[in-house]
């Protein structure tokens, strides 16, 4: 019978959440997409949707970048709703 003394190494449970990595959520390419937006917002060039106006908010211009990669096929998780 074994028995268990304080120099036995006992092995390490590690612990899980039950999600495995995935890798990553966003490809490259989208995050050159949300780049390029970001860089004509700044310059005024970004304009929204219908009424044209030019957009002035950062998450406004991230948005746009991220639906323009969608509509591309790039590696993108889907829009919160």
């Amino acid at each position: 019978m074994a028995t268990w003394t304080s120099s036995t190494k006992r092995p390490i449970k590690k612990t899980t959440t039950g999600r495995g990595s995935t890798g990553r959520a966003y490809s490259p390419a989208a995050g050159k997409e949300v780049e390029t937006e970001i860089k004509a917002m700044k310059q005024g060039k970004l304009k929204s949707g219908r009424s044209g106006k030019k957009v002035t908010s950062r998450k406004q211009a991230i948005a746009i970048g991220l639906s323009k990669a969608r509509k591309a096929g790039m590696k993108v998780p889907a829009a919160k709703p």
